[in-house]
């Protein structure tokens, strides 16, 4: 279903007065985001960026908002494709920039903050470019549940002065979901997707060519009617984590075979499936030791 078809179907889809603690947290959002003048909004097109930019938009209009999108081989294409229609369908100036965190031999060498490395090359991007067109603040999509994370790109945004409204209104990801259906937003229950460097294993270094097969091989895996899952890259071996509500379709002897063909096209000699099924960090549970 395209975007636009998924707002129309979900806006206003909703009759229900907010529950009265979301409601004053959305309330507490729109006074945070008033408090600027004109705002930036590091925008990817995930959930909470996506009900971030919604949020200013409806606070501050199109005259003072800008997102911006950094634009680097570890994006998706898909991604950006459907962060650019969904800016597009809220009528939101947008705008792409180029980063180059892959020609940082800190982030390429993939150490666990590598996560850092890739923020501060956008955050400086997106700063120097808040400064010289008169933005008077840089506004990530953090919230309240990121607090509870290992998050190194947080600290690279604190460094250089980003806000997150949605953290200062002390929304967690659900009010997001909820209040992102309740605005007919299509990204309401859209799955975590992190850069395509987070299925690389820490201390295994990234480059374009691994970033371009994962990308192919999550295309299969969605061509295959799996959403929200993972292609995780260990060399010449594939591991794939399906959402676990989709483990059941490994019993299909037919399943199996064309989920295994789909993603060795794409170069892996090896299909194994994780059958622990997808979680967030699983990379963090075993760590390859950098090269010498």
């Amino acid at each position: 279903m395209s975007l636009d078809a998924r707002h129309d179907r979900l806006a206003n889809s909703d009759p229900n007065p907010l529950p009265a603690e979301l409601a004053a947290r959305r309330a507490r959002l729109g006074e945070v985001l008033r408090h600027h003048h004109r705002l930036l909004v590091a925008y990817s097109g995930g959930v909470d960026s996506a009900y971030l930019l919604h949020a200013a938009l409806e606070e501050l209009g199109t005259e003072r908002v800008l997102a911006v999108t950094g634009v680097s081989e570890s994006l998706a294409r898909r991604e950006l494709e459907e962060a650019s229609a969904l800016a597009a369908r809220l009528g939101a100036p947008h705008r792409r920039i180029e980063t180059r965190e892959l020609d940082d031999p800190r982030y390429a060498a993939n150490p666990a903050n590598r996560c850092y490395f890739c923020k501060s090359e956008l955050f400086d991007r997106l700063r120097t470019l808040a400064v010289e067109e008169g933005y008077d603040a840089v506004a990530d999509g953090t919230n309240l549940d990121d607090t509870r994370d290992v998050r190194p790109g947080r600290q690279a945004g604190r460094e250089r002065g980003v806000t997150s409204p949605l953290l200062e209104a002390g929304l967690t990801k659900a009010d997001i979901r909820e209040l992102s259906r309740r605005a007919g937003l299509p990204t309401w229950d859209k799955p975590a997707m992190p850069c395509l460097s987070s299925r690389i294993p820490f201390g295994m270094p990234v480059d374009n060519a691994k970033l371009r097969q994962i990308e192919a091989a999550e295309e299969a895996l969605g061509a295959c009617g799996i959403r929200g899952g993972r292609v995780r890259h260990h060399g010449t071996l594939a591991r794939v984590e399906l959402p676990p509500e989709e483990l059941h379709r490994l019993a299909d002897v037919e399943f199996r075979e064309r989920l295994e063909g789909a993603i060795r096209q794409t170069g892996f000699a090896y299909v194994t499936v994780d059958l622990r099924g997808y979680r967030q960090g699983s990379l963090h549970e075993v760590r390859v030791p950098p090269r010498s």
